[in-house]
Formats: structure tokens, C-alpha cells, sequence
């Protein structure tokens, strides 16, 4: 009976300390995790600085350089100036070092914000680390007032720009 107890015991203490490591994504509709994050440069961009001024989009990829990553980065590099011309922020996120995503933005070319979440703090706040790995490939728009207003899980990298591109301008104020 006292090793059924302590075996009870054990199993509960497992369960509540794998669940405090791990985080859902917050819901639409919700405040966006803020968060605060360097480039490879050492810039830091702090998400609630564009709140009222920006939707914003970030989107987590698992690895600088690996193929998929590379095509989705380049898909949103070809098609930032829309996302300028519009004031739509984007920041990339990875567990990469600053290193690694220097190298990715030499090898690429690439002329938006990639930030590094060594420490995956960021990536759990949004429930997308994965364990023993880099993260899940998601993207999340922000709306102007700071909340989560679409959740995509990309599944299809070659339009992953132009989906976000889209989901992000229907927030822009409307002109009369």
C-alpha cells in the first residue's frame, strides 16, 4: 500500500511540473504576450512599442537556414515593401543565436526584423516551443490594440506572405 502511495505520489509531482513548463497559445481575441527581444545587431524591439500605432505580425520558425524557413523568410523579403508601405510590423522569431541569424540575413538578404528567443521565453509565453527542438511554425496577427487577432498554422510555406500580408492589412484603419 505505501509503494501504491508513493507511486501516486510521484505520478501527480510529474504531471504538475511538466505542466508549469508548458504554455498554450494564447487565444484570439486575447492580449498578446508581450515580449521584449534582440536582432542580431543587439536592437531590441519590445512588441507593446507598436500597440495603437500597427497590427503586427510574428511569426515563429523552427531554424535559420533550413529550407522551409528560408523560403518563408524570402517569400515575406520579397514582398516587405507591402508591409511597409502599409506600416505592418514584422518580426521573425527563432531559438537561434544572433549568430546563426546573422548568417541568415547575410546569406539571404533579408530586410525585416529576425529576433533570437535563446532562452525560449517568448516562444513558451505563445506555446509554441516544441520540447527538444526549435519552434512550431506559427504566425500570429496582432491587432492595433495589442490582441491576438488570427492564429495561422502554416502549412503552406510558398504563400505564407501573402496569407499574412492579408489577414494583417484588414486591420489597417480605413480611409473614408
Amino acid at each position: 500500500m505505501k509503494a501504491i502511495r508513493l507511486f501516486f505520489s510521484f505520478a501527480v509531482l510529474l504531471i504538475l511540473s511538466s505542466n508549469s513548463f508548458s504554455q498554450s497559445m494564447p487565444e484570439v481575441g486575447t492580449k498578446a504576450p508581450d515580449f521584449t527581444l534582440q536582432d542580431a545587431s543587439g536592437n531590441s524591439y519590445t512588441l507593446s512599442d507598436y500597440i495603437g500605432k500597427s497590427p503586427v505580425v510574428v511569426y515563429f520558425y523552427p531554424a535559420a537556414g533550413t529550407s522551409g524557413c528560408t523560403k518563408q523568410a524570402c517569400g515575406i523579403r520579397d514582398n516587405y515593401s507591402k508591409f511597409e508601405k502599409n506600416k505592418i510590423v514584422v518580426f521573425g522569431i527563432s531559438i537561434d543565436s544572433k549568430e546563426a541569424i546573422q548568417k541568415f540575413i547575410n546569406d539571404y538578404h533579408l530586410n525585416f526584423p529576425l529576433l533570437s528567443d535563446t532562452d525560449k521565453k517568448v516562444s513558451r509565453k505563445y506555446g509554441v516551443a516544441k520540447n527538444g527542438g526549435g519552434d512550431k511554425r506559427v504566425t500570429f496577427i496582432i491587432d492595433m490594440n495589442g490582441n491576438v487577432s488570427q492564429i495561422i498554422n502554416v502549412t503552406n510555406i510558398a504563400s505564407h506572405s501573402e496569407l499574412v500580408f492579408e489577414a494583417a492589412s484588414t486591420l489597417l484603419p480605413q480611409s473614408n
